[in-house]
């Protein structure tokens, strides 16, 4: 990252500035991470025909300096000694407009200062309304949070900012009062405050508002005072740095280790019993693991986090534009340090990450990932043979290794898990913890959930969308459904005799392949390669998905592009977000010019999206015996409640989904002594079956 950084800046032309400069009229460079190469390539180096593939980075750079600002992208390599820049062009009639950039930290400092001085004129009024004001607080402060897509209509850069109280435990309550910023000058000085909206109000700026609160023109909102303190529940946060404290006062039942772990780091890679993977985490879009192989076989390239998105819909301004895509938000940059006996088992290894995100050079994640091995709780083998009153012991104490990363963004946090049993099964998982969102009470919400005096509970729903890049047995597979159906035939013993079989169906074409939220999912999602096993089964994987939302069909709207694996809608009879989902699965042929569903971009401009996922199954290609990527969509929906005040907990919320061997072992390489070959157990007693 050093390298790069260093070659960037030798470019004169470039006139690249430090990132952390408080301007934005400069050019700096944005992200670098790495640029996989070909799949094609690495998988004939990994196979020992070919050299290593050249390794390059991807570098984000903003050019802000100049009349026509822009978002450009490059690979820089060779690594570790670059010596070469070439643009990457984003897909066939899309682009990148300034507009659609993340917000970066200058931005975002230069908005609150924004904010503060246009907002001068309200001291009072937050002083009256709220107890508590900016600048100079004593412990009493508000603060600012803005919604996304920083944008509120095509090609314009426009924020809503939303007045939160900061209360005890770092949690934030609305005060009723929010303010549009359009910022889409690279000259701050031409930033200004276009509205404000209060208590169901708009005004057409702070001075407006702040003349008529004091001519007694303003209904104000009645804020309730802080909670009083759950001395028995540890502070839910925890300033980076301090000592993590221990959560209860006695331990609990803990994991227990012996000498050494059963897993081994080589680099990036890990070693677990019959398992070897790569993993990494982008700073970009976070944790993917990659070349998983069992027992020295291909299972997945690639599996890993895409997006997550997160659709308020809410009685407010801000919250009626407000589609959260974590991507948008440096999903994988805000990762959580994770602490020993809390987020991960005391036991666990705990691994640094350096991310290259909106600095001045490479910045070092303590804890950001942890991998640890616990018992599965149930046993995976048989123990006992009744039939013969004999007890057959076998090794039947399951155990499973767990990859984890924490994202935390505002008040929600996403626990990312991927999994590794003994017996070849692969379990994505992500877990949703936090603190409450709510919005002020209007008399439009009275339908949502009322948690405190001003404050109301709103429904929402989360969606995480993973690419799932299968190469079972080699890259070669096809994907077919097994579905039960119950065929009466007849026989002399009986007439009418009920019987149920399995439907195989194939699928030959991508549009074949799609399976939107609303239809049922056939149990058996299988891919599968046309290597057999020793009764002629084609050797396969069974893809489980484990996604609690609801799912309605709407309209679509033009902004809905951007989430184009996911869109929603508000229904009018209920006001609760029923977020649809366009499929559960989706399933393609590999490109390399569909390695991401979605981009950092999409966000703020989602009338004109950088990467459209539906483009992706247009040309409706075979995928027959080629190499497949599925796209899974899992997803739920919280309703807030008071048990869920002020944390909402891990346990009950997780999606995900499990990829499971299926006639996948059992071939002339793995076959085991033959039935002639096995002794008589009569006679062995107690034993190893």
């Amino acid at each position: 990252m050093e390298a790069v950084r260093s070659f960037l800046m030798s470019r004169t032309e470039l006139e690249l500035q430090p990132s952390g400069a408080q301007a934005l009229d400069k050019n700096s460079v944005f992200l670098v991470e790495t640029l996989l190469p070909k799949k094609k390539d690495v998988l004939e180096f990994l196979g020992k025909e070919a050299k290593p593939p050249v390794r390059e980075a991807r570098v984000i750079l903003f050019f802000s300096a100049q009349k026509q600002p822009n978002v450009t992208e490059f690979a820089v390599g060779p690594l570790p000694q670059p010596v070469y820049m070439r643009e990457l062009s984003p897909r066939p009639k899309k682009h990148r407009s300034w507009s659609s950039r993340p917000m970066s930290k200058a931005e975002r400092s230069l908005l609150y200062h924004k904010i503060k001085e246009a907002t001068t004129p309200l001291q009072k009024f937050f002083l009256d309304t709220t107890g508590f004001s900016l600048g100079d607080c004593n412990g009493r402060c508000l603060t600012f949070t803005h919604v996304a897509p920083h944008s509120v209509e095509s090609r314009h850069r426009a924020t809503w900012f939303i007045l939160q109280r900061i209360v005890r435990g770092h949690r934030l309550q609305p005060t009723g009062l929010e303010v549009l910023v359009d910022h889409g000058s690279t000259d701050v000085r031409n930033w200004r405050v276009v509205q404000v909206w209060y208590s169901g109000k708009l005004y057409n700026s702070p001075e407006e508002l702040a003349q008529k609160y004091a001519d007694g023109e303003v209904n104000t909102v009645a804020l309730k005072g802080q909670l009083p303190q759950d001395k028995k529940r540890p502070q839910m946060f925890n300033k980076p740095g301090r000592k993590i404290p221990k959560p209860l006062s006695k331990s609990g039942p803990g994991v227990e280790q012996g000498n050494r772990p059963r897993y081994s780091l080589e680099g990036n890679t890990v070693i677990y019993k019959s398992w070897s993977f790569s993993f990494r985490l982008r700073p970009s879009s976070g944790l993917q693991i990659l070349s998983v192989h069992f027992r020295n076989e291909c299972i997945a390239y690639e599996i890993s986090v895409q997006a997550a998105l997160a659709v308020h819909r809410e009685n407010t301004p801000a919250g009626e534009v407000s589609k959260t895509m974590d991507l948008g938000w440096d999903l994988g940059n805000v990762t959580h340090e994770l602490a020993p006996g809390i987020n991960c088992p005391e036991t666990a290894t705990f691994l640094d990450v350096i991310h290259y995100y909106d600095t001045n050079g490479p910045v070092r994640r303590p804890r950001a990932l942890c991998i640890f091995e616990i018992p599965t709780g149930v046993p995976v083998n048989p123990t006992f043979n009744t039939t013969r009153k004999i007890n057959f012991f076998s090794d039947v104490l399951g155990h499973k290794m767990v990859l984890r990363a924490i994202s935390a963004r505002y008040n929600f946090y996403y626990i990312w898990d991927f999994i590794f049993y003994d017996n070849g099964v692969i379990s994505a998982q992500m877990h949703a913890t936090g603190y409450v969102h709510t919005v002020i009470y209007t008399p439009e919400g009275l339908g949502e959930t009322h948690l405190l005096t001003h404050q109301l509970g709103k429904s929402h729903t989360h969606l995480v969308h993973y690419r799932v890049d299968l190469d079972v047995a080699g890259t070669d597979n096809s994907f077919h459904t097994l579905q039960a159906r119950q065929n009466t035939t007849t026989k002399p013993s009986r007439p009418r005799h009920h019987q149920a079989t399995m439907e195989k169906i194939r699928y030959s074409q991508e549009s074949q392949a799609t399976f939107p939220f609303g239809q049922t999912l056939p149990p058996f999602l299988l891919f599968s390669s046309p290597k057999t096993d020793i009764w002629g089964h084609r050797r396969s994987y069974h893809l489980k998905i484990d996604s609690t939302s609801k799912q309605r069909l709407t309209p679509e709207s033009q902004e809905d592009l951007a989430f184009s694996w996911a869109r929603g809608n508000l229904s009018a009879q209920s006001h609760l977000l029923l977020l649809t989902h366009r499929y559960s699965l989706a399933v393609s042929k590999y490109r390399e010019s569909e390695r991401c569903s979605t981009s950092i971009y999409n966000q703020n401009h989602p009338w004109d999206p950088a990467v459209v996922f539906q483009d992706f199954l247009q040309d409706n290609e075979n995928i027959e015996d080629q190499d497949l990527v599925a796209w899974v969509t899992v997803g739920f929906s919280h309703g807030p409640h008071l048990e869920a005040v002020p944390n909402m907990a891990s346990l009950r919320d997780f999606v995900g989904f499990r990829l499971m061997p299926n006639n996948f072992f059992f071939t002339e390489k793995h076959r085991g002594p033959r039935a002639t070959d096995i002794p008589n157990t009569e006679s062995l007693g107690t034993g190893s079956a």
